[in-house]
């Protein structure tokens, strides 16, 4: 009697475990499923189980590997596709041991052995989450593609028998709690050491912690997908951690690539506490011997680094292709490019990041905090020694202290990438760095320089904010943004405005007086001379009537019918990043503008060439929104022609300066039709 009583309550008992674990499974309380959704942030779940315009956790993200390809799987509560049909312990065990339901082993590309330090509250959370805050998907799972043995699952129980260490995760008494809270989250759910810390023979990670004889490799940095994910031991203070991890940004580099994803799909979610609890612990860890952290200032030699900009054909490839964005100090604009000056990923012992993303390009993070997503075009078309020259320029300049690429590095590159060698645009602009070559390379380099900083070297002659170069596009090297390429040879000619003959001098006065809003330059003077002398080198072998690809800023339809209000909110999506929201632009911190002014006192005046509604619209549609797209060389470009025709309409008609002597305009008739007077 008194055995079945207790066989009874034995029964009861079990009865009554099982009927709250359903209940658990059915209805978690939404705190529960809402901190589940938190840890799938710290997870970064999203960003390998959701492929490029897939259904949110439906997997099918491919991964390459150095043993084959593995795509990412459905985690959707779908019974029949997803992981609906797990009970908590097998997901757990799938978690802590990369088991699957069905008893086959998963790929550590699935990080299971960080993610075995998860606390148990945590793991429910989460199991809560993915159950009952996530959207059933039905869709199957593709295949892998590992070549033999790795094909063979069975390999993997031996591999976690070797390799997996699943104890939980265990507070360093000796450490504050934040401190403690950071190493959970970096050594745990946020998998940190997946792709910054090396791997061994094995492919396991060396160690999966600071501590213990192989603590020193943990987060040391490694190579992934031909990617350098940089050495973490304290590089950076543990409030340059944090403002990194949220924003994607801080002064000593951009995220990009990889990082990029990390930040936008999970790092930017964590909360202050969180994200202070990683910057401690990242912090704190020792120097790794075998790469020493990067300086944290910049030395001394930044005078030095000027001169050798325009001295040099590495400084004068860098002037042409990066400068634009990058700027000539190296320092970048913040929320816009990045500093390349005392940036960690820069000088990184192994320059396999630099120059997979010269090759490549790549774009910033959508952050909350920067929504709007900078882009940088892949520089391919470049041969490898520019790109190596350029590569070490950046390296070694502005007091970094990165090792030199070679041309074999670059060429290395493009073979493991798979990159077929990109042929020359048909506009293939002359490289700055063969003004060296010309018995007057004093005189070339200085006319570019006037006019691609024409308002500070030419100041009393400029009468508003612009540079040359605020119209003709990356020193005028490149196509529809009004490039120097060949217009010297088109001069003398007739010019319909003047009613006369006019020759290249005339020329550049005109837009001294009209889009620089100032005064004419001596004729004869250095100035002048010099930017002659350059224009004349751009000439490129040009004639007189040729056809020269990729002149002026192209055509637009004046068909399309203007749309001004419509025109208001394509500048405000697009134009005012960059411009500012009424036009005034974006200065740097010494008073001189980033982005130029589109309206008011500090643009052109209506007599400029631009100050017409379908020039506009052309200049938009073919060189902006800058850093908007992969297009070489600037990323330019993006909108419709019926966008570009409203946009000109709208910046085209803001108020500007007026200029008298429009009155001698168009003496013989011609007048285009959008002109504002």
């Amino acid at each position: 009697m008194n055995l079945g009583t207790a066989t009874l309550k034995l029964l009861g008992a079990a009865l009554a475990t099982l009927v709250a674990g359903s209940a658990l499974a059915a209805a978690p309380t939404p705190d529960l499923i809402k901190k589940g959704e938190y840890l799938a942030h710290l997870g970064d779940c999203v960003a390998c189980h959701t492929a490029p315009g897939g259904k949110l956790m439906a997997g099918g993200l491919e991964m390459k590997t150095p043993f084959g390809i593995i795509h990412s799987t459905n985690i959707t509560p779908d019974a029949g596709t997803g992981i609906g049909s797990y009970t908590f312990e097998e997901f757990d065990r799938a978690m802590r041991r990369g088991v699957a339901r069905d008893g086959h082993n998963l790929y550590p590309a699935m990080p299971y052995p960080s993610f075995a330090k998860i606390a148990q509250e945590d793991m429910r959370a989460l199991y809560a989450f993915l159950m009952h805050g996530v959207a059933p998907v039905s869709q199957p799972n593709k295949p892998n593609n590992m070549r033999f043995p790795f094909n063979v699952r069975l390999g993997l129980a031996g591999w976690n028998m070797v390799f997996l260490d699943n104890k939980p995760f265990q507070s360093d008494p000796s450490h504050s709690p934040q401190w403690n809270r950071g190493a959970y989250i970096v050594q745990g759910l946020g998998h940190c050491g997946s792709c910054h810390t090396p791997r061994g023979l094995g492919f396991q990670e060396k160690t999966m912690g600071d501590s213990g004889s192989d603590g020193q490799y943990f987060l040391a940095g490694a190579n992934v997908e031909h990617w350098r994910a940089v050495n973490l031991r304290n590089i950076w203070t543990g409030p340059e951690i944090a403002k990194f991890l949220k924003t994607g940004e801080n002064d000593r580099g951009t995220a990009y690539a990889g990082m990029a994803e990390v930040v936008h799909y999970s790092s930017q979610h964590f909360t202050a506490g969180d994200l202070a609890a990683v910057g401690e612990y990242i912090h704190a860890l020792s120097p790794n011997p075998d790469e020493a952290p990067s300086s944290s200032a910049l030395s001394a030699d930044v005078s030095q680094t000027g001169r050798e900009l325009y001295a040099t054909r590495a400084g004068l490839g860098y002037v042409q292709f990066c400068a634009t964005c990058h700027q000539t100090d190296g320092k970048g604009a913040p929320r816009f490019f990045p500093p390349l000056a005392g940036n960690t990923s820069i000088q990184a012992k192994d320059p396999s990041s630099l120059i997979h993303v010269m090759l490549t390009g790549s774009a910033s993070p959508m952050t909350a905090s920067s929504p709007h997503v900078f882009s940088m075009p892949s520089y391919a078309v470049l041969n490898d020694q520019e790109l190596a020259d350029i590569a070490t320029f950046v390296r070694t300049r502005w007091g970094n202290h990165g090792s030199a690429v070679t041309a074999g590095q670059v060429h290395e590159m493009r073979e493991a990438l798979e990159m077929k060698q990109v042929n020359p645009p048909k506009f293939n602009p002359p490289r700055y760095a063969d003004m060296l070559k010309s018995p007057n390379a004093t005189q070339l380099i200085y006319g570019m320089q006037l006019m691609r900083d024409t308002k500070r070297l030419l100041p009393n002659y400029v009468g508003d904010g612009l540079n040359c170069d605020s119209c003709h596009i990356n020193g005028g090297t490149m196509a529809l943004g009004s490039p120097y390429v060949g217009v010297a040879a088109q001069f003398p000619s007739y010019n319909p405005r003047a009613g006369h003959v006019i020759d290249f001098k005339d020329r550049i006065n005109g837009c001294m007086l009209r889009s620089m809003a100032g005064h004419p330059l001596d004729k004869d003077s250095n100035e002048m001379n010099a930017m002659v002398a350059y224009m004349d080198w751009m000439r490129a072998g040009f004639q007189m009537k040729q056809k020269i690809p990729g002149r002026g800023v192209g055509k637009i339809s004046r068909s399309i019918v203007p749309n001004p209000e419509n025109g208001k909110e394509v500048y405000k999506n697009s134009c005012a990043v960059c411009h500012g929201t009424h036009g005034e632009g974006v200065k740097r911190a010494d008073g001189s503008y980033l982005f130029p002014p589109l309206w008011g006192n500090d643009s052109y005046n209506i007599g400029a060439g631009i100050a017409k509604t379908y020039t506009a619209a052309a200049f938009a549609k073919n060189v902006m929104p800058l850093s908007n797209t992969f297009n070489f060389p600037v990323g330019q470009g993006g909108l419709t022609d019926q966008e570009a025709v409203d946009v000109g309409e709208y910046f085209s008609h803001q108020p500007r300066r007026d200029f008298p002597a429009k009155v001698h305009d168009w003496p013989k008739g011609g007048k285009p039709s959008d002109a504002r007077y």
